[in-house]
């Protein structure tokens, strides 16, 4: 049996331990059933309960690598909307997620692929700071895509 403190207390018969349980007004709580006697600990098997779902859920949240965002564009962006995009992409990135940037191309904006890339490039530098580009500029259709990635540390 181990006490509320996390001392040995050897081996006591169950009646004992529980009553030395009540005595702490703690619970008597079997942490080892298969062990040869039984291993069972003095706690408070309520606060013990909530610990462990506490750890449970902290382990959870750290575990997601952080979600993907996605930022659409075209080419014939303003300059103040490019700005919002980028300072929204920035908190995405703050944020620890992940953000693929797509630019649409519509029509005869086709013939000219150079000019959303060139688009993405300037995006990339002014996230520099928060963010890398985990996957270059590519097309896909008539779609630019563009993966950025929170930088460690």
């Amino acid at each position: 049996m181990i006490g509320p403190g996390g001392e040995q207390l050897g081996i006591v018969p169950t009646r004992e331990a529980l009553v030395r349980a009540q005595e702490h007004t703690l619970d008597l709580v079997e942490v080892a059933p298969t062990a040869s006697p039984p291993v069972c600990k003095i706690m408070d098997f309520g606060r013990y309960k909530y610990e462990q779902s506490k750890r449970d859920r902290d382990a959870h949240r750290k575990s997601r690598g952080g979600d993907l965002k996605g930022m659409r564009m075209s080419p014939k962006i303003g300059e103040h909307d490019f700005q919002v995009k980028i300072r929204r992409v920035i908190e995405f990135l703050k944020d620890g997620d992940k953000v693929r940037v797509a630019m649409w191309f519509r029509g005869r904006e086709m013939a000219h692929p150079k000019v959303g890339e060139a688009l993405l490039q300037r995006l990339a530098l002014a996230v520099a700071e928060v963010g890398t580009v985990e996957g270059a500029p590519k097309l896909e259709g008539r779609n630019m895509i563009m993966l950025l990635a929170p930088r460690k540390g």
